[in-house]
């Protein structure tokens, strides 16, 4: 979805590649990117960069910029049975917000592990990394993962954890990561 949208009203968003906050003023001419996983990447004409605007504030951009939920997990009641699968299906709804293609296909995922809790319920352990070691978008990532997984039925805990070993490699895409990329 490549479209034009002026801001009729501020907005708060993050600075990509940096991950800083910062407030779009009303008026801003923006070209939408990209919008995957709820979250829209946009370009500030006038000066080019690249900003992100969370799910939460999509409609700052107008309501063909809303995602509603489309997944199982998004679907299943609070008190369904716990699934594995289901935690990666909400995985494979982030993604990274320069590269149209979800952070499991993209192989930052490197664990991801369930474990029963003596109260009820999983906790879930996530170890992933991100394309480029100083990016500032890590933990940006690391927090829509974990509230993802913790819309999960059955999930109670979710920890993330951004490692940097092994360093992240393109030969860690998948080959859907590189279709979808045009490198296959």
């Amino acid at each position: 979805m490549r479209g034009m949208v002026v801001l009729e009203r501020e907005c708060e968003a993050t600075l990509i590649p940096s991950g800083d906050r910062v407030m779009v003023p009303a008026g801003t001419d923006l070209r939408v990117m990209q919008t995957l996983g709820g979250n829209v990447t946009v370009q500030a004409i006038s000066n080019g960069q690249l900003l992100r605007i969370a799910a939460k504030d999509a409609a700052v951009l107008g309501e063909e910029y809303v995602e509603q939920p489309k997944t199982p997990a998004a679907e299943a009641s609070a008190d369904a049975p716990f699934e594995e699968e289901r935690v990666w299906e909400q995985l494979r709804t982030v993604y990274d917000p320069e590269i149209p293609v979800n952070i499991v296909e993209l192989g930052l995922v490197y664990q991801c592990q369930a474990t029963p809790l003596p109260e009820g319920g999983h906790k879930v352990d996530i170890q992933m990394t991100v394309t480029a070691p100083g990016c500032g978008m890590g933990p940006v990532l690391q927090e829509d993962v974990r509230q993802k997984v913790l819309s999960v039925p059955g999930v109670k805990e979710a920890h993330v954890e951004l490692v940097w070993e092994p360093a992240w490699d393109q030969s860690r895409m998948s080959e859907v990561a590189r279709l979808e990329l045009g490198w296959m």
